[in-house]
């Protein structure tokens, strides 16, 4: 059980602030049920992704772009039932952003409307500056992510770290940097070297969340079949895993299986 579940208050982006000013790390994690987001809810977690993985983890899509819009609004949905304290952000999948202002608009509506989540994410930064601002307009919370930007992965042709060169680098500095000035309420930062990813967590104000990024950024994320061994065919240098409920769930089911088989399930206590 987590020791800091004896703060109950709801959390809130301006919470995420006052954790990054009083140097208190932010722990984040993603769902995509209620079930599961009850439990990672009720161990204190204190934001909860509904991401664009459940293409990968949930659908067993290779990549995170076919999932719809009407699919994470369904996610979305299931999560926040299951969810008192932390606060839940919902990735807006690709299409439905990108190059085109007032259908992210449309589409964070969406997704605030129909599933309650209480703010969006985006993939990207001065290129999709105009989406940002027009959902920004709407007063819905919005988080950055910059780096591996998945959504990008057919552009990238690879998911090797990135912004190792310096102009790419630079171009990643300046776009944390607008993205705080023009209201994100906090920046992923995916698969950058951990030397620039705290460079940036200490030229901006608003939090950075690191997936990839080192220890000097202000809170980590991981994707919850990563790090509960449920997905045991990816294994990058930054994932921890903190459970193997793969061998756990396997085991569990053969012995079923084995029961029912040699008539020991149901016993005589078992039945009416």
């Amino acid at each position: 059980m987590s020791t800091y579940t004896e703060d109950q208050r709801k959390v809130t982006t301006r919470r995420l602030t006052e954790m990054k000013m009083r140097g208190e790390k932010i722990a984040m994690l993603t769902a995509y049920d209620y079930s599961m987001a009850k439990l990672i809810d009720e161990a204190g977690m204190d934001v909860i992704l509904v991401g664009d993985s459940a293409s990968n983890v949930m659908a067993g899509n290779i990549t995170t772009l076919p999932i719809t819009l009407d699919q994470m609004i369904y996610h979305a949905k299931s999560v926040i039932k299951g969810v008192n304290r932390a606060l839940v952000v919902c990735d807006l999948p690709f299409g439905s952003y990108q190059g085109n202002s007032k259908e992210a608009l449309a589409s964070a509506i969406r997704i605030m409307k129909e599933s309650h989540a209480e703010a969006v994410k985006m993939e990207g930064g001065a290129e999709i500056r105009e989406s940002i601002e027009r959902v920004l307009s709407a007063g819905i919370p919005v988080m950055g992510h910059l780096g591996l930007t998945p959504q990008s992965i057919n552009k990238f042709g690879t998911y090797a770290v990135r912004a190792k060169e310096e102009a790419e680098a630079q171009k990643l500095i300046e776009d944390a940097k607008m993205l705080e000035e023009i209201g994100c309420f906090a920046i992923v930062l995916e698969k950058i070297p951990a030397d620039l990813a705290t460079k940036v967590a200490q030229m901006v104000s608003v939090p950075i969340i690191g997936i990839g990024a080192g220890g000097g950024v202000d809170g980590q994320v991981l994707v919850m079949h990563d790090m509960l061994g449920i997905n045991k065919g990816f294994s990058p240098r930054f994932l921890r895993r903190y459970a193997d409920l793969a061998t756990i769930i396997n085991d569990a089911v053969a012995h079923y299986i084995d029961d029912v088989k040699t008539c020991d399930f149901p016993n005589e206590k078992e039945q009416y």
